[in-house]
Formats: structure tokens, sequence, C-alpha cells
């Protein structure tokens, strides 16, 4: 056996999920982000200390802000940091598609919404959709699908009822 054991990278792994975009939002066209964050941020969603739940994107002045996304700081973070875990971040896309959002956006029922917060290479990165909000009958069919998918799942593991 070797002296030191491997370590296992957390580059491409998941930080936080947007689960109820999924469900409250038909997500369209998909780009990744990149964040403008502080060091006491990066530590702690190196802890997995981030949520997307009710988080949204906004627009000002030609740039693109996440909003309501909540990073709880560490206990041993550093005392003289003041930590605001639901301060306003700037995301980092290339003019070409942040022109792109902002067109798609301004139409009618387009929203920018986030829908994971992972590892690439060591940086954290966003993934934004447009999406479109469902109607109550959409979601309601929704569920309907997944109930099925699970009782097929069922019924092909365990055979007939």
């Amino acid at each position: 056996m070797s002296g030191k054991s491997k370590k296992k990278t957390s580059s491409g792994s998941t930080i936080a999920l947007n689960k109820k975009a999924k469900f409250d939002y038909h997500l369209e066209d998909k780009f990744e982000a990149g964040m403008v964050l502080e060091g006491w941020e990066v530590k702690s969603m190196r802890d997995g200390r981030a949520q997307l739940k009710e988080s949204y994107v906004i627009i000002r002045n030609g740039e693109l802000f996440l909003v309501g996304a909540h990073i709880s700081p560490l206990v041993s973070a550093s005392t003289h940091n003041v930590a605001n875990p639901t301060r306003m971040r700037k995301l980092l896309l290339n003019r070409r598609e942040i022109s792109q959002l902002i067109s798609s956006a301004e139409r009618d029922g387009y929203t920018i919404v986030p829908v994971a917060l992972y590892w690439k290479r060591g940086r954290a990165k966003l993934e934004i959709a447009l999406a479109k909000g469902k109607k109550q009958h959409d979601k309601r069919s929704s569920i309907k699908d997944r109930e099925w998918k699970r009782d097929k799942e069922r019924i092909m593991k365990h055979g007939k009822y």
C-alpha cells in the first residue's frame, strides 16, 4: 500500500441546487456564470453552507446580480470581517451572453433563475436559466408525471401489483 492516500478533489461537485426552480418554471436556455465572492464565502461554500432556495437574478446597468442566495459564515471565520450572508453578488458572463439574457428577460413572462451552484476546476460556478413561469395546471401535470414515473419504476422492480 502507498504511504499517502489520495483525497478526492471537489471539482465538478454540486454545492447547492434550486429544486423549486424546476417545479415553478419551464427552464429554456441555460448559462454558466462565475461569481464575485469574498474569501469567507468560498470557505463556507466548500463546507456546503450555501442555499439558492429563494434567490433570483436581477439586471442593473447592463450587469447581472444574484440576490437572495444565502451563504452562512463559518463559526471559525475571522472577527474583523463583517459577513453579510444574503448580500448581492455580481455574476460574470461574456458580454454576448449578458445581452442575450437581457433581451430575453425583457420579453413578456421570462425571468432569469439560478438553478445550481457547483465547483468547476476549483472555481465556484452558478448555472442560471432563462425561464418562463408555469401555470397551476402545468404544475399539476408535473406532479402527475413524477408520480407515474415513480409507480412505473415500482412496477418494473416488483412485478405486477
